[in-house]
C-alpha cells in the first residue's frame, strides 16, 4: 500500500510541476502558480537520487525566489522557501554550509510567521 501512496504522490505533485509549466508560459507574474511549482518541484526532489535532488531544490528555491521578487511578503512563498532551504541543508554534508542553509530558512520561517500574525493583528 505504501509504494501505491508513493507512487500516487509523485504523479500528484509531476502533474502539478507541468501545469505549473503551462501557467507559467501563459501569465510569468502568478505568484500563486510560481508557489506551487517551486513546492512541486520540493515535493519530487524526495523521489530523486541526492545529486538530482539539489538540483530540483535549487530549481524550487528559483521559481520561490521569483514568486517573492513579484510579492516579498506571500506567506506560503516565503514558509515553502523556508522548507527549501532546511532539505538542501539536510544534503550538504559540509556543516558550515549546511549552518547558512539552516539559517536562511529560520529567516523565511519567521518572515512567514510574522505575515500571519500581522494579518491577525490587523483583523482585530
Amino acid at each position: 500500500m505504501e509504494m501505491q501512496n508513493d507512487f500516487d504522490r509523485l504523479m500528484f505533485f509531476e502533474h502539478a510541476r507541468r501545469s505549473a509549466e503551462v501557467t507559467y508560459e501563459k501569465n510569468p507574474l502568478d505568484t500563486e502558480n510560481l508557489t506551487r511549482w517551486g513546492g512541486a518541484l520540493l515535493e519530487l526532489s524526495a523521489f530523486q537520487s541526492v545529486q538530482e535532488s539539489k538540483l530540483m531544490i535549487k530549481d524550487a528555491i528559483s521559481k520561490l525566489d521569483e514568486a517573492l521578487a513579484i510579492y516579498p511578503k506571500k506567506q506560503d512563498a516565503l514558509w515553502c522557501m523556508g522548507n527549501a532551504q532546511t532539505s538542501y541543508a539536510f544534503l550538504t554534508p559540509d556543516k558550515d554550509e549546511a549552518k547558512g542553509y539552516f539559517d536562511s530558512a529560520y529567516d523565511f520561517f519567521e518572515q512567514a510567521v510574522n505575515e500571519v500574525f500581522g494579518v491577525i493583528l490587523y483583523m482585530y
